[in-house]
């Protein structure tokens, strides 16, 4: 079964309100909605904004039945071919704020277990893509050079912690974001006037998605 992260209600009502059969339920804390869009029956999990929060949602949807990893929302765009409202498919996502460089000499990024940062995720062909880096601050340029050096196109927080949940369970991820601000200076400001038409463009694309998903 398809297993859908998302960090907040706005994220996962653009999904159950085109959705059948909702049904809703909380297990430790976090809303669990069951439901079926064209046919396909999925559970997505209401995770809170965070890496903590997806981690502990992706685990969740994967104790409830999940077989593959899903993790959609608005994200930052750094990338100068992006402009607000592109629903972007992550080919690999990062951790920015993951460091462990000064006691193993491993890149930013990379965990202890692992001896590169990026996550590969499961990517087709219907989305323009990009380099995921999910962080637990919001972007506003100041990390500019290390999104740079580690080929981010596109920032959250969230989706990275979904990725290394799927890569730790040996099950398929993927990850679609709708840009709605470039993660600079602006971002707060553009975010806020602009989430709600990313949110619709993400909705647009509901059905290319739900095809990359369950092929």
């Amino acid at each position: 079964m398809l297993g859908i992260i998302a960090a907040m209600q706005k994220e996962a009502d653009v999904l159950l309100l085109q959705s059948k059969d909702v049904q809703c339920a909380e297990k430790f804390g976090k809303k669990v909605y069951r439901a079926e869009f064209g046919g396909i029956p999925y559970l997505l999990v209401l995770s809170g904004i965070g890496k903590d929060n997806a981690a502990a949602a992706a685990m969740l949807a994967l104790t409830e039945g999940a077989d593959t990893l899903l993790n959609l929302g608005v994200a930052g765009g750094r990338a100068a071919w992006m402009h607000v409202g592109t629903v972007l498919q992550a080919e690999r996502a990062v951790e920015p704020d993951f460091d462990l460089s000064a006691i193993n000499r491993t890149p930013v990024g990379t965990h202890d277990e692992r001896t590169q940062p990026h996550f590969d995720l499961v990517c087709g062909d219907k989305f323009p893509k990009g380099v995921l880096a999910s962080a637990d601050h919001f972007q506003t340029g100041a990390d500019a050079q290390l999104l740079q050096a580690l080929e981010a196109d596109v920032c959250d927080m969230e989706g990275a912690s979904v990725a290394h949940v799927a890569w730790s369970a040996g099950v398929p991820c993927l990850i679609f974001k709708s840009i709605s601000d470039n993660a600079n200076e602006k971002g707060a400001s553009d975010y806020a006037a602009n989430c709600a038409y990313a949110l619709q463009k993400l909705g647009e694309r509901m059905q290319d998605i739900f095809a990359e998903s369950t092929k």
